[in-house]
């Protein structure tokens, strides 16, 4: 997280959405006094929430990182995209959310991308894409997501036209942890 970033005026931290890998969630969770969390990651992955987190501000949604069916593995689904627009419209803002996956890269930064898209009806897809590029070179979102997400918010392509502009993020091992541009 740059210096300063999600700092308010008067020195608290603003009721922004961060996003973050799983090896750096309890740090990301303490530094902004998360109060909601989203965990994008592996079916049978156990994530164990931080203690500020209360279980019903948790939302845990099991997803392998593919976005086209494979034997073997789970694709995401229209009902957990709901889901994740439904917890995003529950979230009061009062308190910073943090969204990761395994590495912060692709199932994060979709969600991501989606709560930008969700919660600001207001701005333009292309922009929210490249403010998502800006904040998180390597970003590289799933497919699949973006496009179940279109759908249900009813953006006609656009959102899927977006993310394909922007390309596929920088290569990388770990993504780098970012606030979400327009969300607050």
């Amino acid at each position: 997280m740059k210096s300063g970033q999600g700092i308010g005026r008067k020195g608290t931290v603003c009721s922004m959405l961060y996003v973050c890998s799983l090896s750096k969630l309890d740090k990301v969770v303490e530094a902004v006094k998360a109060s909601h969390l989203v965990s994008v990651v592996n079916p049978e992955m156990e994530v164990i929430r931080p203690k500020r987190i209360a279980p019903e501000n948790h939302l845990f949604l099991g997803m392998n990182d593919i976005a086209a069916t494979i034997p073997g593995f789970s694709l995401s689904t229209r009902q957990q995209v709901a889901q994740l627009i439904a917890f995003l419209h529950r979230w009061d803002r009062s308190a910073p959310m943090v969204i990761h996956c395994w590495a912060g890269v692709s199932r994060s930064t979709a969600s991501a991308y989606i709560a930008a898209c969700a919660l600001r009806p207001d701005l333009d897809e292309m922009l929210l894409a490249e403010d998502l590029r800006k904040a998180s070179p390597p970003a590289t979102p799933n497919r699949r997501l973006v496009e179940l997400a279109d759908e249900l918010l009813g953006r006609d392509g656009r959102m899927i036209e977006a993310i394909r502009s922007i390309g596929r993020g920088a290569d990388c091992f770990e993504g780098n942890v970012f606030a979400m541009p327009h969300i607050d």
